[in-house]
Parts: C-alpha cells; structure tokens; sequence
C-alpha cells in the first residue's frame, strides 16, 4: 500500500471515530490475550536462574534422549493420525459429493458426531469395550490380560475424533470440481478410474494436503486421548501436564510446550499460506447443465460399504458409553441403575452449570467478535490489517496447553490479575474458538456483492450502523457456524483450561478427567450423556435464536431506500 493510500484510509477511519475506536479496541484484545500470553511462554522458557536470557535449560531438555523420544512419538502419532483419518474422510466426502449413494444425510451426520461430542468419548469407549474387563475382550472372547492403553488404541480414538475434520475440508474440495471436466474424459471413452486417477485426484490434492495438515494440528494438540489412553506412550502435550503439575517444573513444562507449539505453527503456516493458496480446480464461468453423479453399482456399494463399516464402528462406540453410564460397574456389575445420573444431579452438578455459564456467556462475544474481525478484513482498509489477520487466527494453531500456561503468566499478576476468576475462562474460551467464526465470516463476506452494503453507506448510514443493520443478517449462516463451534469446544474443552480452573470455576471436563483419574468409569459416562443431550439442546436453541434475531427484515429496507 503507497503512503497517499495509506494517509487517505486514515483521514478515512478519522472521519468514522467509531470505526477507528473498533479497530484500535480489536487490536488491543489480540495484543493482551494473544501476543502477550505468547510472548511469555517463550520469555519464560528462555529465562536462566538469574532472571536474564538463556537458552541453557532449553538446550538441555530438547537434547535429554527421554524427550526426544516424546517428540518422536507426537509427531509419529500426529503423522499416522493425519493419514488414516484424511483416507477415511476422503471416501465419506467422495461418496457424498461425488456418486449417488443412499443414505447421505445419516452418512454425513455420523461424520460430523465427532466434532460435537465431549472429550474422553471414544476413549472411554475403547476402554469399555477391549479392556481387562471389557465387553469384547473379556466377556465374548474370554481374554482378561488385553492392554488396551498404548498406541494402537490411541491412533484408533484420533483417527475417529479427527475424520471428520478432514470430511469437511475435502467435503468443499470436491464440490468445486465441475463436473463437465470428469465428463469431457469420459466421452472419449476414459474408465471410471482412469478418470479418478488422472482428473479427481490429482484435482483434489491441495483439499488432501489441507486436510491432512489439519488433522496433523489436531493430533499434535489433542490432550484428552493422550492421557487416558496412551499409557506408556508418551506425548508432548501430556507430558508438559506432567512436569508442570508432577514435577512442579514450571519451565521445564513450558520449554515443552515451545517444542510442541513449533510444528504445529508450522503446519498452520504451510496449510494456510501455501497449500491452501493453490488450487486446481477448473472453473469455467459458463452454465452448466447440471449431470448425473457416479451411480454405476461396482462403485457406489463398495463406498456405501465402507462408510457403513465406518458408521457402525461410530454408533457402537457412542452406543457403549451410553450404556455404561447406566451400569454400576461395567464389566464387573452390569446391573442397571441411575446412580450415576442422581450423583451429576446433586453431588455433581456446579462443575456442569459453570461450564454451560462459560460458554453461554463466551459464545456470543467469540462469534460476535469473529464477525466484526471477518468485516474489517474483508470491507475496510487499514494500516495494519495483515497483522490482525493472522494474530486472530493464530489461536487455532496454538496447542490449549500453549494457551494455558501463557495466560497463567500473562494474568497472574496486576494490573491483569485474572486466575482464578471466570473472565479468565471466558477470555480462553473466546481467543482459542474465535478462528472459526472469522473463517466462516470470512468465506461469506467474500461471496456477497458490496453493493448491498453500499447502499445502506449511500443512505446515509455509518460503517457501524451498516454492519449491524445489514452485513450481519447476510452472515446468519456464518454467525450460527461461528456460535454452535464456540459453545461447544467451550464445553469440551480440556486443554486450554486444565490450569485455569479453580475451586470455583470447576469445570465439567475437568471433573470427568478427575473420574478417569480414579478409574470411575460408569461416572464419567453419566456425565458425558448429560454434556451430549447439554450441547445437542443448545445447538437447536442457537438456531432458533439466530433465526429470530438476525432475520433480514432491515436489509429489505436499507435497499429499498
């Protein structure tokens, strides 16, 4: 940008005082509960005994062979996870986007079930089904010495958590290839899988290598499977737990936390301003007659089988915990009861109700505030505006153990003496789900013609009036994406919020990783049940609220002005 353009946009934003003072409190926010908390994990994982700079305790931990053998196995852990779950997410948005297969709608709801449910799930399924007492191990195949902890089972849990992240992403991929281009080759008489190897593949890999470095983020961040079901296998995210709450190594956890925060940075960094910048999708411009998806029979059943095969794998393990929280000791005592549900009722309930408060109340600021970012950085001009891009979005590629140790720094002290309070919660909660909103806002911004909201300029509204009154109804869709995702990755969140509770402010999550610690397995389904039937409500009351609240009856008048 030349100095007169840049000198006219802020004779512009002095002409708006209220956009400038948007733009000014939005960079602040990011400066305090972003950068900063990120500038003091690396401060203090590089502070020698003497307060001053070194790098020696750094030095000394990436080069002990134990740690080294916990970085090799996150990565081999987040390497394998990436594959098999871009793999299965590939065949699901290639079943549903590309052929004619039956039952598409429950197929894409299974794929997505992951993604709303809470943490542990499909842990404490594994656990119930294959272990020592298990429901397959030990009573159907009379084993009673399986090790269900380890790898094996943890590649399994985040293979089926992470599928669904790769489904969506690849989802949209495939949509964007015409299908006129698939046609063309098979005219001239090209087969079925010619065409796939040769046109839809290859058309789909920047989708692929986007997914998979997705899955990669979230496998390297993840903190619930690991600690429960990892056993002996250790990971970065877990370990720095450990040491910080075991050890009492403040730093020691810290300079773990750097090393795990330094591939995923980089992953989001490849994923974000590489990869997803290439795209090989042809797009004509013209009409195109709308054709007949895939249907021949040797293709569509086989998918159908495997996402069948997938499916029921999913219900089987939802079904299992289900059922667990309603014996009194699985595998041991399998009487029916309701004991555990009376105890989360009574004994149990303030860790739910602060968590349905947590995220009731960081909900609407995450997805309002994803709003009015996606806004400024798609309509305004500004100096500055590359960088609050990228340090709103950066939370998505930070680790919740990153985060949390950042803002126990950051806000342990005046004049931002926030531990131990609910705002802390609610800034976590805020900062880490915010990306999503900014994405989807984002997305659509760019698909609406700026002439709608010109209009409004025209008559005589500001750039205040004009979003709020016309910009935010065109991003109901958006806005609803952004809400149903901040409300729910609040209530499941374990990570980010492991340091932050408090006596007061205990969590749901936090209390479920409690029973798992105490091996009260029954409880902790009961308590999963309930966050389940929880977040399914809560996403058909945002709908509803959503619906009613930003319906476009003021754009019909700002354009009919």
């Amino acid at each position: 940008m030349s100095k007169p353009q840049r000198f006219s946009n802020f004779r512009m934003l002095l002409n708006q005082p209220a956009l400038l003072l948007t733009i000014l409190f939005i960079f602040a926010i990011l400066i305090i509960f972003i950068i900063l908390p990120l500038i003091n994990v690396f401060r203090l994982g590089f502070t020698g005994p003497d307060g001053g700079f070194s790098a020696e305790t750094f030095v000394k931990m990436v080069s002990d062979p134990g740690y080294q053998k916990t970085f090799w196995n996150t990565m081999k852990l987040g390497g394998l996870v990436a594959c098999i779950s871009t793999f299965v997410g590939y065949i699901f948005a290639f079943a549903i986007t590309r052929t004619e297969m039956p039952g598409k709608r429950f197929f894409r709801g299974i794929a997505t079930l992951p993604i709303i449910s809470p943490p542990f799930v499909l842990s404490l399924s594994i656990i119930f089904l294959f272990g020592r007492m298990g429901l397959i191990t030990n009573k159907l195949l009379n084993i009673d010495s399986f090790d269900v902890y380890g790898l094996g089972s943890l590649v399994a849990v985040q293979s089926v958590s992470f599928f669904p992240v790769a489904f969506l992403t690849l989802t949209g991929i495939l949509e964007s290839i015409d299908d006129s281009v698939e046609d063309a080759a098979y005219n001239i008489g090209a087969s079925r899988w010619h065409i796939f190897r040769t046109v839809t593949l290859p058309l789909s890999l920047p989708g692929i290598g986007s997914a998979m470095l997705l899955v990669f983020i979230q496998s390297l961040e993840d903190f619930s499977n690991p600690a429960v079901i990892a056993g002996s296998y250790s990971t970065l995210s877990v370990e720095a737990y450990r040491v910080i709450t075991g050890m009492y190594d403040m730093q020691g956890g810290t300079i773990l936390a750097i090393v795990l925060l330094l591939p995923t940075l980089t992953a989001f960094a490849v994923q974000r301003y590489w990869i997803s910048k290439k795209s090989f999708v042809t797009v004509t411009g013209k009409p195109t007659q709308k054709r007949r998806k895939l249907h021949e029979k040797h293709i569509v059943w086989p998918l159908f089988g495997a996402c069948s095969l997938v499916s029921a794998a999913v219900i089987m393990l939802y079904g299992t915990v289900l059922a667990g929280a309603f014996v009194k000791t699985w595998g041991v005592n399998n009487t029916f009861t309701l004991e555990h549900f009376k105890y989360v009722f009574s004994m149990g309930w303030d860790p739910v109700k602060n968590s349905i408060i947590l995220a009731a109340v960081s909900a609407p600021i995450s997805g309002l505030l994803g709003m009015a970012i996606a806004y400024l950085i798609v309509r305004q001009k500004f100096f500055g505006k590359k960088l609050m891009e990228f340090s709103s979005i950066l939370t998505f590629a930070i680790p919740g153990t990153v985060l949390g140790i950042g803002y126990i720094f950051t806000f342990n002290h005046e004049p931002l003496l926030l531990t131990g309070t609910a705002v802390i919660l609610v800034a976590a909660f805020t900062f880490r789900n915010m990306p999503v909103g900014i994405e989807a806002g984002t997305t659509t911004l760019l698909q609406i013609d700026r002439s709608i909201e010109e209009a409004s300029t025209i008559s005589g509204a500001g750039a205040g009036t004009t979003f709020r009154r016309v910009t935010l109804p065109l991003l109901r869709q958006a806005f609803f994406s952004g809400l149903v995702y901040s409300f729910v990755k609040a209530m499941t969140a374990v990570s980010a919020i492991i340091f932050l509770i408090s006596p007061k402010w205990n969590l749901s999550t936090a209390r479920i990783f409690a029973l798992f610690e105490s091996s009260q397995y029954s409880g902790a389904a009961a308590y999963i049940v309930i966050m389940i039937a929880i977040i399914l409500a809560a996403i058909a009351l945002i709908n509803l609220l959503v619906n009613l609240l930003f319906k476009p009856k003021y754009l019909k008048r700002a354009t009919a002005k």
